[in-house]
C-alpha cells in the first residue's frame, strides 16, 4: 500500500472534533461515521454538506481503504472520486452545515462501493479540503469527461495527491462501510 499518512490523520480529525464530520447524504440516508450503507444506496455521489464559508472553495476526495479484502488490501487505497470547485449553495451565519455543489467537471468520476463477492465490508472514506486559489481543474479533469478505469484507481496515494494539488490538511471527513 502506498504511504498514506493523511488517511489516518482524517480518522483522528473526527475522533478529536465532531464538528469536523463531513455531511454525506445518499437520498434519505444521512451517513454517520462508520455506518453500514448498502452498495445500492451509494451507487451515485452523495450530497456533501459542511459548516463551510460561502467564500471558500472545496475539493472532495473519496477512497476505499480496504481493496480487495480488508485482511489483504494490497490494491488499496482505491480512488473512488475527486470533485473540485465545491461551493456553499447558501451562506450560514451560524455553524450550521450547508450543501456544497460544483458545476466544474469531475477530476475522477464517482464510483460506488464494489467489494468482490464474499468480502467483508470495506471502508469508504470522504475527505474535504479547502481548494487552493488558482487551482486549475482543466489541468486534471479528463478530456470530454472521460471515465477513469479501475487500474487508474488502484494503489492510489492521497499523500501524493495532496502535494501535487497543493492541498493542506483535510478540514472534514466521514466514512461508511459497505459490501
Amino acid at each position: 500500500m502506498p504511504n498514506n499518512k493523511s488517511v489516518e490523520l482524517g480518522f483522528s480529525l473526527i475522533e478529536e472534533d465532531a464538528s469536523k464530520v463531513l455531511g454525506l447524504t445518499f437520498g434519505s440516508h444521512k451517513v454517520e461515521p462508520g455506518q453500514y450503507i448498502p452498495r445500492g444506496v451509494a451507487r451515485t455521489p452523495p450530497e456533501i454538506s459542511f459548516s463551510a464559508s460561502s467564500s471558500n472553495t472545496y475539493m472532495v476526495i473519496s477512497i476505499d481503504i480496504d481493496p480487495p479484502f480488508v485482511s489483504w488490501n494490497v490494491l488499496g487505497p482505491a480512488l473512488h472520486w475527486i470533485q473540485s470547485d465545491l461551493k456553499a449553495r447558501s451562506s450560514s451565519t451560524t455553524n450550521e452545515s450547508v450543501v456544497l455543489n460544483s458545476s466544474a467537471p469531475f477530476i475522477v468520476n464517482y464510483i460506488g462501493p464494489s467489494p468482490p463477492p464474499g468480502a467483508a465490508p470495506h471502508r469508504y472514506v470522504f475527505y474535504l479540503y479547502e481548494q487552493p486559489s488558482g487551482f486549475d481543474v482543466t489541468k486534471y479533469a479528463p478530456d470530454n469527461g472521460k471515465l477513469v478505469g479501475l487500474w487508474g484507481r488502484a494503489r492510489w496515494s492521497l499523500d501524493d495527491w495532496e502535494k501535487e494539488a497543493g492541498l493542506g490538511k483535510a478540514v472534514a471527513m466521514n466514512y461508511f462501510k459497505s459490501n
